[in-house]
């Protein structure tokens, strides 16, 4: 909600513009409390309003236009103030004022408009909102927020506008859409308001006026009146902005010029130009300067923030990257982990076997390197083999030269007899052992190639039966038994 108040001579109006261009208009007639009236009609309408623009009516407050010298580094207020002396009816010190600078020549001295009203209208327009406890947001001449109801943009660039309310004529000068200047003059008629339009011109310095505006109460009139047309300017109503002329439309058709400035000044700017109001009550603001380094700041944080997530972002990447990586590495050292199990089952296994085949006795390479090595007279009717020793025992024509025979093989060492040897009928019987010279399993034994080997045709025979033994067995070199003797009596 956005609220005005318009103090007169013939009382004050107040303003309320809600959603929707609804529009609550308050009259109230000039009273010794017009706090607790206007309090009263604000419950009644039930009308919540934080703070209020407050408008005052243009012949209360002093508005000229000075030259002040170009004093580079000179204090503008202290110059103003000892200026006012000769413009305000009361004394300086008792004054509210304010100042903006207008355009001037390059070389010529500075314009100032300055705005001023006596300290105890301004105490009395803030004392009106202090029993319906509501705050004020700026004080100012109600006509000097007149442009805030125009178009945005139009082309008129030396303008003066005719606003009519409760019998006198406030007449705002506009420059470039900017206030130049203002007056208040009785409401007359069009040649007395000519008069008047053409004593500002020479002031402003203007040579002619672009457009001439009319707004207020019996505006037609004015329209219709010939001697404002001697300007040679067109006369017409104001460029109404389409949403204040839907407000205007909504204002009590009574008192319309009054309604109009009170709506002007809830329409009005957050800081008007000439804002009268104290600064210890003025609502907190930021300076043009102070909003440059807010945006600043807020513009460094989101570029530190922007920073700090693309860095993140790129960390994100980044460390998804390395997820995909390590989760296909994974698959790959389970594969690896999986072959390597393999490998070291069949590794336990290969050295099972091994271990098995160390431990194993070799019989068959042992029998054939002492078939070997015997020679062709000597038998063999028992081989005992074990882990630590060979036993052998049999029969020979000379016993003692199988010892340096047995030892020259690469499986045996320490061959000795065990018994002493015996006499038969034409062999000697013996009973050697030895050790194993490189374990049970010993080095491999190449074969011997088959020319190194006699044939069985180049063996001697064995020697003939007698009638004490069996004949012996046909292949040579082979451990077999001893046959047994056959007892007395031919059996």
């Amino acid at each position: 909600m956005r609220a005005g108040l318009f103090l007169h001579d013939h009382g004050l109006t107040f303003v309320a513009v809600m959603r929707g261009d609804k529009v609550e208009v308050v009259r109230m007639a000039a009273s010794d409390a017009p706090g607790g009236l206007l309090r009263a009609e604000l419950e009644s309408r039930k009308l919540r309003v934080g703070r209020v623009r407050v408008g005052l009516q243009r012949s209360l407050v002093t508005v000229k236009v000075i030259e002040l010298p170009r004093v580079v580094g000179g204090d503008r207020q202290e110059m103003i103030r000892f200026e006012l002396e000769r413009h305000v009816p009361f004394p300086p010190e008792d004054a509210a004022f304010e100042a903006v600078e207008l355009p001037a020549a390059k070389d010529g001295p500075a314009r100032v408009l300055i705005a001023a009203a006596e300290r105890r209208l301004v105490d009395r327009a803030v004392k009106v909102l202090d029993e319906p406890r509501l705050k004020p947001a700026s004080l100012t001449v109600a006509c000097h927020e007149l442009p805030r109801l125009l178009r945005r943009r139009h082309k008129a660039r030396q303008v003066a506008w005719l606003h009519r309310s409760g019998g006198t004529c406030g007449i705002v000068f506009l420059g470039d859409g900017h206030l130049r200047w203002s007056r208040s003059v009785p409401a007359e008629d069009g040649a007395g308001l000519a008069e008047e339009l053409a004593t500002s011109c020479s002031v402003l310095g203007w040579k002619e006026y672009d457009a001439i505006w009319v707004s207020g109460d019996d505006a037609p009139e004015l329209l219709a009146s010939p001697e404002l047309a001697v300007f040679g300017a067109p006369v017409s109503e104001p460029p109404w902005d389409p949403g204040a002329a839907r407000l205007i439309a909504a204002l009590p058709m009574e008192d319309l010029g009054t309604s109009m400035l009170a709506l002007a000044v809830a329409q009005g700017r957050r800081r008007p130009a000439l804002d009268l109001l104290p600064e210890s009550l003025r609502p907190h603001s930021l300076t043009p300067a102070q909003i440059a380094t807010a945006a600043m700041l807020v513009l460094t944080a989101g570029l530190g923030l922007a920073t700090l997530s693309a860095h993140g972002y790129q960390d994100r990447r980044h460390l998804h990257r390395l997820e995909m990586a390590t989760r296909s590495l994974e698959l790959e050292l389970k594969q690896v982990e999986q072959i390597a199990a393999e490998l070291g089952q069949k590794k336990r296994l290969l050295a099972g076997i091994r271990s098995v085949e160390d431990a194993s006795l070799r019989a068959l390479p042992v029998l054939r390197e002492i078939t070997e090595l015997l020679p062709q007279d000597a038998w063999l009717n028992t081989l005992n083999l074990d882990a630590r020793t060979v036993e052998l025992s049999g029969q020979a024509s000379a016993a003692s030269q199988l010892i340096p025979l047995l030892e020259s093989s690469a499986w045996l060492e320490r061959v000795e007899f065990t018994s002493p040897v015996t006499r038969g009928r034409d062999k000697e019987q013996f009973r050697l052992r030895a050790t194993w010279e490189n374990g049970p399993a010993g080095p491999p034994v190449k074969p011997a190639p088959a020319g190194d080997r006699p044939s069985a045709a180049e063996r001697p025979a064995p020697p003939p039966a007698g009638p004490e033994r069996a004949p012996a067995p046909a292949a040579p070199n082979l451990l077999r038994p001893v046959p047994a003797r056959p007892a007395p009596g031919g059996r």
